[in-house]
């Protein structure tokens, strides 16, 4: 499992549900209690409770 100290903002995240665009693909662009996410493909901006972010990624792709 994914530590949350291990993710960093501007990191791309690879999670493990596809986006309805059809990308599984996330840009970190805040972090803290809540995350802020992008998706790479559609751009659709998501803020998620880290608690709920952790369980969905998948790896970190880039760093």
């Amino acid at each position: 499992m994914i530590k949350l100290s291990e993710i960093n903002v501007s990191d791309k995240v690879e999670t493990k549900k596809n986006h309805p665009c059809g990308s599984n693909v996330w840009v970190v662009l805040q972090k803290g209690a809540d995350f802020k996410i992008q998706c790479e493909k559609c751009k659709h901006v998501v803020l998620i409770s880290a608690e709920t972010f952790k369980k969905s990624v998948k790896k970190i792709l880039e760093q």
